[in-house]
């Protein structure tokens, strides 16, 4: 049978645990459908949830439908618990998002498209509540169409709706024409790849059109093939009554078995498979299952085991924050110590403690959020705490680019660092890089650093909020082959980032809500007036006779309370719903900075200041000083000409060729044997002397091709989803480039790994690729390259290796970076796409058009 891990999603209220009822009822996994309001479903069994009336955590339940095995995970609804939703998105196989037939499509629901969008996960459609709905199927159907996607295609009579599933698909509308009709494997495959979204109506609670969903998902669903090798990933953390410990997750290669010893020491005690809260025991789960691990205590959520990477950074965040009052009498660390357990549930709540006030910092979501978690901690450890009114969660960006410099010397300690700070795209994150040649800092040097700026969430200069938004960029370090030790690194590196912070243009970032707000339309003037003071963007997107819909996003510290003000004045008519969307500058800055009064300097646990060394004492040295006292040269300098350089490079590549190739005659030169020379008689100069031109020689470019993708920007990113990828693209740069130039190019590629490999030549296009032999590397291979070609051709060798530029240049060979080339090939399509907007022919009008390719034969 397949094995179909499946997701229900949906906004709140829209029926998304009375569906789960019914489709273990339909599936004779139950013998009596549960209702909320009866609290006796079987996917809601926690106190909490049964009392509420809503789903707060993530359940899983088993059932079989005709040739499939279905795993279905019932996620939160409400918005405030939609960090749980997001995290199960990684391991769904398909979903189904349930959409009310009385609301419609909501802001949430939108929100929970593009996460399926952004995951990539396939989805099916449900309209619930039809037997009770406004408006039609096919009034539903348009909105969906238009809110959503036109993809979403009506799957209630399939075979009516054939050729509107054939169009969404080139090679669909083919077959279609072909044979009339399309198989259920085409339809699979354009279900799976994201072309097509079938929609079902009906009602969960009376059972109605949930059969046709079970049957869809059973004829359209395909199972992903997996690996051989193991791989899991984590994808949530729970107790259970007992208060054990259960890691979830999905097997994405392999087999886990119980008793395996894990990547990090840990064994698996117990292997579970959970359907409500009753599971069975099993000795092994294959590859495409979710199952629950009893033993590990140290797996976090996002862990990936065997070759699964960490996953991806949530897209939903908290956007506020709040302090814990203890109850009196209470310790604060103890407090926090225990509290740690639910982080490892959530890490969205990123649980702080500031030790100088004794006070505990977590992230919310919501109202609702802190109700059930003041339940949770008064259930778990017996504690009743209370939460302040809660403040906006800012973020920091920096606006231009910068090197900061750290230098961390004490008596008998050493490191230095230099970080490129630039800049990125809003929503990007913090990514960190390195572009440090390993001669000049060894490579486990170079993973502190790194490990160190992934780890530690470093405060901006402003007002000590995170920053984001910025690429951090390892250039340059120094170690003492004595004296340094791991801490050293960890010291420099914070203070190279502060010390560059404090040496640009930051930019205060604020939360900004996307909401909907539905009102009567006699108060429409009043919120156009309020959304105008709370510096909203707004657009009315519904207006009828008796209510008004608007659209828009607003700053949450404008909004965070408005639900309140808005019943007020319209006596309880109207309703607003808020999803965090993301950040944008801070409209007014300097009044936050100065209210929040964040003490840059007087931040002892990171300083931007530098500590050297003299006459065995060290002292400290101001963040605007340190570069006059810094022992590696600054490797980063701002262009004035705008180019698609990187804007840094490495001062040990300003030598030219000339002065390069007088290091190598001097370093290299063979010994001679001195012998007595006798005297030359001078002959006398002839009046006419003939010069023979000696004819230019043909120049020959050799090109390291991993060296090259390995420094390109554009082909590093390519390169970590695909390397045959990357390998083709820069094959097809190289073409272009090549086309503009004379002489040959030769692009050489490492093959030394590939067993009984003969090695090989060919010529593609204008140029020739080479892929060296078994145990053959590519920098043997040019070296060997350059000496036999060095007679006939003017070599250029481009690499950025630096011993491989001191040998081939000691065999009469210029050399280029990897960089110099990268910019010649930009530049060279940047003239081309220039050329091309300005020979662009204008449009000719369409009669003019018609009148040119009229077929001659019309005319007789």
């Amino acid at each position: 049978m397949k094995q179909i891990i499946l997701g229900a999603l949906a906004h709140v209220d829209a029926g998304k645990t009375t569906l789960s009822e019914s489709l273990l009822y339909q599936s004779n996994q139950i013998r009596k459908r549960g209702r909320v309001d009866h609290q006796d479903t079987v996917l809601d069994y926690d106190d909490q949830e049964r009392s509420r009336g809503i789903t707060i955590f993530l359940k899983q339940a088993m059932f079989p439908w005709k040739q499939t095995e279905f795993t279905l995970l019932d996620t939160p609804g409400h918005i405030d618990f939609s960090a749980e939703m997001e995290r199960t998105l990684q391991v769904l196989d398909y979903a189904i998002v349930l959409i009310s037939g009385i609301d419609g499509v909501q802001a949430h629901t939108h929100t929970i498209w593009k996460l399926l969008e952004t995951y990539h996960v396939p989805a099916f459609v449900f309209v619930n509540k039809m037997d009770i709905a406004y408006d039609d199927a096919a009034a539903l159907m348009t909105s969906l169409q238009t809110q959503l996607d036109p993809r979403i295609i009506d799957f209630t009579q399939v075979d009516g709706q054939m050729e509107n599933i054939a169009m969404q698909r080139d090679d669909l509308l083919e077959s279609y024409l072909e044979q009339g009709t399309l198989t259920p494997s085409q339809i699979q495959s354009a279900v799976a790849d994201r072309s097509l979204f079938p929609c079902y109506f009906g009602s969960a609670l009376k059972a109605d059109g949930v059969e046709a969903l079970l049957d869809g998902l059973d004829a359209y669903t395909a199972m992903k093939s997996y690996p051989e090798t193991f791989g899991a990933r984590v994808y949530k953390v729970s107790r259970d009554r007992q208060g054990t410990r259960l890691t979830h997750v999905k097997v994405t290669g392999g087999v886990l078995k119980a008793k395996q010893v894990l990547d990090n020491g840990e064994k698996v005690d117990q292997l579970r498979l959970y359907s409500g809260e009753q599971f069975t025991m099993v000795n092994e789960v294959p590859a495409g299952q979710v199952c629950c691990l009893k033993g590990p205590m140290k797996l976090g959520i996002h862990d990936g085991l065997g070759f699964e990477q960490p996953a991806r950074t949530p897209v939903l965040s908290a956007c506020l924050s709040y302090s814990l009052i203890p109850p009196a009498g209470c310790d604060p660390f103890a407090l926090y110590r225990q509290l740690k357990q639910l982080e490892e549930e959530d890490p969205q709540l990123h649980l702080q403690f500031h030790a100088p006030t004794q006070e505990i910092r977590i992230q919310i979501m919501g109202n609702v959020q802190i109700e059930i978690l003041k339940q949770l901690i008064a259930s778990r450890f017996h504690l009743d705490v209370e939460f302040d009114e809660g403040k906006i969660n800012y973020k920091e960006t920096i606006c231009t680019p910068v090197e900061g410099v750290g230098h961390y010397e004490p008596l008998r300690h050493y490191a230095e660092v230099h970080l490129l700070l630039e800049p990125l795209p809003p929503g990007s994150g913090v990514q960190v890089t390195s572009d440090c040649p390993v001669d000049w800092l060894a490579l486990p040097w170079q993973k502190m650093v790194l490990n160190c700026l992934d780890e530690i969430e470093v405060p901006g200069v402003l007002t000590g909020s995170p920053i984001t938004d910025i690429k951090i960029t390892l250039i340059a370090g120094k170690a003492h082959i004595k004296h340094t030790e791991g801490g050293d690194f960890r010291q420099a590196t914070l203070r190279a980032l502060r010390q560059g912070l404090r040496r640009t243009t930051c930019q205060l970032l604020e939360p900004v809500y996307q909401f909907r707000m539905e009102l009567p339309a006699g108060q429409l003037s009043r919120a156009l007036f309020d959304l105008q003071r709370m510096q909203a963007q707004s657009a009315i997107t519904q207006n009828q006779t008796d209510t008004v819909i608007l659209e828009g996003t607003a700053p949450v510290a404008k909004m965070r309370n408005y639900q309140a003000e808005l019943t007020a004045y319209t006596h309880g008519l109207g309703r607003l719903v808020c999803t965090f969307q993301g950040y944008q500058p801070c409209a007014d800055q300097q009044a936050l900075i100065e209210a929040i009064g964040y003490d840059c300097d007087g931040d002892l646990d990171f300083p931007a200041d530098s500590v050297f060394c003299s006459h065995g004492a060290g002292f400290l040295v101001r963040y605007d000083e340190v570069e006059e006292h810094m022992h590696i040269e600054a490797q980063w300098h701002p262009q004035k000409v705008e180019t698609v350089d990187s804007g840094y490079h490495h001062n040990r590549y300003t030598v030219d060729d000339a002065e390069l190739k007088r290091v190598m005659e001097r370093t290299h030169k063979p010994k001679e044997k001195v012998a007595v020379r006798a005297p030359v008689k001078r002959k006398e100069m002839p009046e006419h002397i003939e010069i023979q031109r000696q004819k230019p020689k043909t120049k020959c470019l050799l090109v390291d091709g991993y060296n090259m993708i390995h420094s390109w920007s554009e082909l590093v990113v390519l390169a970590r989803e695909d390397l045959s990828a990357a390998r083709d693209q820069l094959i097809q740069l190289l073409s272009s480039f090549q086309g503009t130039r004379t002489g040959i190019l030769i692009l050489v590629f490492d093959a030394y790994q590939v067993k009984d490999n003969p090695g090989s030549i060919q010529k593609l296009h204008n140029l020739y690729v080479v892929y060296t032999k078994t145990s053959q590397t590519a920098d043997s291979y040019i070296e060997k390259a350059t000496h036999q070609l060095a007679d006939q051709f003017e070599v250029t060798v481009a690499t950025s290796d630096g011993m491989e530029q001191l040998i081939i240049m000691g065999q009469g060979a210029m050399r280029l970076s990897s960089r110099e080339l990268e910019v010649q090939v930009q530049q060279l399509r940047h003239q081309h796409r220039k050329q091309e907007r300005e020979n662009l022919e204008p449009h000719r009008p369409l009669k003019e058009l018609k009148t040119l390719l009229s077929d001659p034969e019309d005319d007789q």
